[in-house]
């Protein structure tokens, strides 16, 4: 079976590849994101707002498992390939490698034209930032940490579960994810409510986003001594951001350009300062947002690799058995 979703995850990467997510076609997540919207309506209130939010994060995982598990077996009893098809599509729904490139190319164009107007429009449809005052650094900033985070949340990460438990696995990932970034805020709305998002999102992305962190810094084309004293730098890099996983992915995104990620962010016109990460050895440029971007993909493709070997010796220490 984990042959099966090795496969899957394959024709998942090149579907992802070729077409990303058209904005006009129907995708689980909108659906997934439109649920959980409805539902906080309904029960972010009153004082049991932790139950309520656990509530929530229960209903939708169970929700979004029942059915996607429902839909693969349904596949499968057709017959294995066309299992196989079905779970990539899904798999497929559940990465953003493309669309992430894309994202952060769409800032990198008008940067390249010097009209920041335009390259602040774009950065703002992929951070939660104020960036109506930004300059070209902080705009190249706000751009390398999203493809540094999202390296993990956004590819990694649910192709890791994928693995272990295919699509059904991939998607209940995916869903709680979204959870947490609809409701996993620490403000006074979600504080409370998002409690359960946050904390769960937290555990099912320590393990992925330590693997791709190491991956980033394994794919990167710099001397072996250089990676080792990346890896030596990496953990005490890390720790300086206030998410226990996002910060190893912008760590090793950080060492690996040499520049300096972190500072001063505003958010609805609220200060928030973090943790400078990396050394400032080079100044942040806009072409650091294309070296961001071949970081994230040869990044994926050691993931791959490793998903593969594990997989492969997986099923082969199986047949010992």
């Amino acid at each position: 079976m984990i042959i099966h979703h090795l496969l899957s995850i394959s024709l998942a990467l090149m579907i992802d590849r070729i077409i990303g997510d058209p904005p006009s076609l129907p995708h689980p997540v909108r659906w997934v994101g439109s649920l959980i919207s409805r539902l906080e309506r309904y029960l972010n209130n009153g004082n049991t707002r932790k139950a309520t939010g656990a509530f929530l994060l229960i209903v939708i995982g169970v929700t979004v498992f029942s059915m996607t598990f429902l839909i693969i077996s349904g596949a499968y009893h057709l017959h294995f390939l066309a299992g196989i098809t079905a779970e990539a599509v899904i798999i497929a729904t559940t990465i953003a490698q493309n669309d992430l490139k894309k994202a952060a190319k769409k800032v990198y164009q008008p940067l390249k034209k010097e009209d920041i107007r335009t390259a602040r429009c774009q950065v703002a449809m992929i951070v939660g930032r104020d960036t109506k005052h930004l300059n070209e650094s902080e705009i190249t900033r706000a751009t390398v940490e999203t493809v540094a985070e999202n390296v993990s949340d956004g590819i990694t990460a649910p192709l890791f579960f994928a693995l272990i438990g295919g699509a059904p696995f991939a998607m209940t990932y995916r869903a709680v994810n979204t959870c947490d970034s609809m409701v996993g805020y620490k403000n006074e709305r979600y504080s409370q409510f998002g409690w359960a998002s946050a904390r769960f999102d937290d555990v099912l992305n320590w393990l992925p986003s330590r693997i791709t962190s190491f991956c980033m810094i394994l794919g990167n084309r710099i001397p072996l001594k250089k990676k080792m004293q990346v890896f030596d730098e990496l953990k005490q890099e890390a720790v300086k951001h206030p998410s226990p996983n996002s910060g190893w992915g912008e760590a090793a995104m950080a060492l690996l350009l040499e520049v300096q990620l972190g500072g001063i962010n505003y958010y609805q016109g609220i200060k928030s300062e973090r943790a400078f990460m990396g050394r400032a050895i080079k100044d942040l440029q806009k072409e650091h947002i294309l070296d961001a971007v071949s970081i994230m993909d040869r990044s994926v493709g050691i993931f791959f690799i490793l998903l593969w070997i594990g997989g492969g010796c997986y099923a082969v220490a199986g047949t010992w058995l």
